[in-house]
């Protein structure tokens, strides 16, 4: 049984070793190869098949928020507005119910802790924000402008600068 299974071994290492038809020139196809068949290309290990046209790359994600979530977050900026930060706080949590990993969401959850005075909590918004924004760069940047913020209201300027740093280089994008 061992040496059946040695032999077929063998015997696949000798097929897939074998050499490529070669093409000479002047003659209408490589020989040994099928009539309108691509010659294969130095260094191409033999592959007879035309090179796939190259992928152009996928635009960047964006995150948009749901007709439910738009509808919550235009009653929190009004709630926010005037002075409700607990009922604003409220409403965008029940957005976050029905779009928990919607970054814009972290975002607006955040932009009203900082306005109720909430520094570390927008920090930490802005932070989830960014972990889920993967993909988006307006979404990364916005993230990072609201951490920017908490910390500069924090007294933590070099961090903020930092942090502003980073949501420029996403909005140049």
């Amino acid at each position: 049984m061992m040496r059946a299974i040695a032999i077929l071994t063998t015997v696949a290492l000798a097929a897939g070793c074998q050499s490529p038809p070669t093409y000479e020139p002047g003659t209408s196809t490589p020989e040994g190869a099928q009539p309108g068949a691509q010659p294969a290309a130095p260094g191409s290990a033999g592959s007879a098949s035309p090179q796939a046209p190259a992928v152009p790359p996928a635009p960047p994600k964006q995150f948009h928020l749901g007709q439910a979530s738009t509808a919550l977050v235009t009653q929190a900026h009004a709630q926010a507005a005037a002075g409700n930060a607990p009922l604003a706080l409220t409403t965008i949590e029940r957005a976050l119910r029905i779009e928990p990993d919607n970054p814009l969401l972290w975002i607006e959850l955040g932009e009203v802790h900082e306005g109720a005075g909430n520094y570390a909590q927008a920090d930490a918004m802005g932070r989830k924000a960014l972990q889920l924004a993967s993909g988006d760069p307006h979404a990364q940047s916005s993230a990072w402008r609201l951490i920017a913020d908490s910390l500069k209201a924090r007294g933590r300027n070099a961090e903020a600068a930092e942090a502003d740093g980073h949501a420029r280089a996403l909005s140049a994008r």
